[in-house]
């Protein structure tokens, strides 16, 4: 065998999730599903969460979920007790817990915003904690952030500072927790129901809106973003970087 054949066989080898145990925190619904439903399919073994039993339970039904955690990912005493219940080793955990929040300056609500941190920054410390004694070396932590935060405009001062600190949390995170990798994907719109919540009955004109400029010439779905999750789960060369996934969407004029 040559010494290319083996390089490429070594390639293919790492690019299965079989016998793996891949965690997905808010893997219930839209794009933490997709993901779980992507990883399933390439032989992973899931463990799902999210806040609402229900939902949970259908999409762990579906996939052949090997647990399920109903419980808000922001409560630090729910979390500990999560990690605290799972295998003592696991491969990779994706966490798509929370939603922006948008505000203008003068209606920024405190609370909300220690809210929206704790869904984001604060959470992917947390992870990042509990991480270092749960994930295997060369696991995987991938954290869910945007590029809308990247627009200057009246409501997105608080988005705009949460997207710019992400990456750079993430960044050191590859470094403090090695030989764990920590990565980050920043979205842009995503077809999703949380989309459609956050839009209502603005959503059809925005996916239309989308399909006439963006270059891709169609909306981004959860399952795109779904198949770079696992791609970096299982790339091991990759750690501390921020991927977009949003169709083209920062090349356009708004």
């Amino acid at each position: 065998m040559t010494t290319n054949a083996i390089a490429s066989t070594t390639i293919e080898c790492q690019a299965s999730l079989a016998g793996q145990t891949v965690v997905v925190i808010g893997g219930s619904a839209g794009i933490g599903l997709e993901t779980a439903r992507k990883a399933r399919a390439e032989g992973a073994d899931i463990i799902l969460t999210g806040r609402n039993a229900d939902t949970l339970r259908q999409a762990a039904d579906e996939l052949g979920a090997q647990s399920t955690s109903a419980f808000d990912a922001t409560d630090p005493a729910a979390l500990d007790r999560f990690f605290e219940g799972l295998p003592n080793v696991i491969d990779h955990v994706m966490v798509t817990a929370g939603r922006p929040y948008y505000a203008p300056l003068a209606d920024l609500n405190r609370d909300l915003a220690h809210r929206d941190f704790d869904e984001h920054q604060w959470l992917a410390i947390s992870v990042a904690q509990h991480a270092v004694c749960r994930v295997r070396a060369g696991g995987t932590l991938l954290f869910m952030g945007g590029t809308g935060g990247r627009a200057r405009g009246a409501g997105l001062s608080l988005v705009a500072a949460a997207t710019a600190a992400l990456p750079a949390l993430i960044a050191n995170l590859a470094v403090e927790i090695a030989p764990v990798r920590v990565n980050v994907i920043a979205a842009g719109f995503v077809d999703t129901p949380l989309s459609a919540e956050l839009l209502g009955d603005q959503l059809d004109a925005r996916r239309e809106q989308l399909r006439a400029r963006l270059p891709i010439g169609r909306v981004v779905g959860p399952a795109d973003v779904a198949a770079l999750a696992v791609h970096l789960m299982t790339n091991t060369a990759v750690t501390g970087a921020t991927f977009d996934i949003d169709g083209g969407q920062q090349l356009i004029a708004k």
